[in-house]
Parts: C-alpha cells; sequence; structure tokens
C-alpha cells in the first residue's frame, strides 16, 4: 500500500465526504437564489423574497465566498491540499459578512425564529470545526 495513503485517517474520507454534501447543499440554495429561480424561491414568502434578492452587493460577495469557499475546502481536504485550510478561512470570513448584514438589518420576523437562529449558529459550528480539523491535519503532515 502506499505510504501516503496509509498515513491518511479514515476520518479525513468521513468528514470530507460529509462536509462536502453539507457544502454542496449551501452552493445550491446560493445558486438558485441568486439565478432567482421560481421554482425554488416559490416556498417563500414574499417578504422572505424581498429579503433575500434584496441583498446589497456586498452581502451577495460574502455569501459566495461563505458558500463556494466551504465547498472547496470541503474538496481540498479529500484532495489531502494544505489550501484546504486557507478555503476554510475563506468560508469564516464569508460567514462573518453575512452575519454582520444579519444582525445590522430588520429581518421578517419568519426569518428570525429559534429554528433560524439554530440553523445559522449550525453553520458558524460546523465551518469553524472544519478549519480547526483542516488545522490539525496539515499539522499532522496529512494535508500538503
Amino acid at each position: 500500500m502506499d505510504s501516503a495513503v496509509s498515513r491518511t485517517p479514515w476520518h479525513l474520507w468521513a468528514v470530507g465526504v460529509l462536509s462536502a454534501v453539507w457544502n454542496a447543499g449551501g452552493a445550491y440554495d446560493y445558486t438558485m437564489t441568486n439565478l432567482h429561480d421560481v421554482a425554488y424561491l416559490a416556498p417563500f414568502s414574499d417578504a422572505e423574497k424581498a429579503y433575500f434578492l434584496g441583498f446589497p452587493a456586498w452581502v451577495t460577495a460574502f455569501w459566495a465566498l461563505g458558500v463556494w469557499g466551504a465547498l472547496a475546502g470541503s474538496l481540498l481536504l479529500l484532495a489531502r491540499s494544505r489550501f484546504a485550510v486557507w478555503a476554510f478561512a475563506v468560508a469564516l470570513a464569508g460567514e462573518a459578512g453575512v452575519t454582520l448584514f444579519e444582525l445590522t438589518t430588520p429581518t421578517p420576523p419568519s426569518l428570525s425564529g429559534a429554528g433560524n437562529i439554530a440553523f445559522a449558529a449550525a453553520i458558524w459550528i460546523v465551518t469553524i470545526a472544519l478549519l480547526l480539523y483542516a488545522l490539525s491535519m496539515r499539522r499532522r503532515g496529512v494535508l500538503r
């Protein structure tokens, strides 16, 4: 067995695949929202659509950094690239920009409930955990 492959812990593949699926969901949401896909946006109320489709360009840019950085980080993790760390750092910066907007801008009441707050917290927790995991794998020499 190749020594590089044998040094790759099994959990890297599990974390990489699960995070890629999770982050692909965010990328799909970003894409469908920004393409104004009628079918995708149909379940949203008019107030929710106005909120999401009314993001200033800088928020959309941070959102893009968040979702595409996270997806890239997951794929780079699977490729055992040290650049996964940078991609997850970019994703975290993107999340910070979006959160700043969310904390300083009125949101529709339907987006302010406990479920939405829990989901936003989950995004933060997962992104931070993935960055820390990638840093750990880089320190152990798994990522090159």
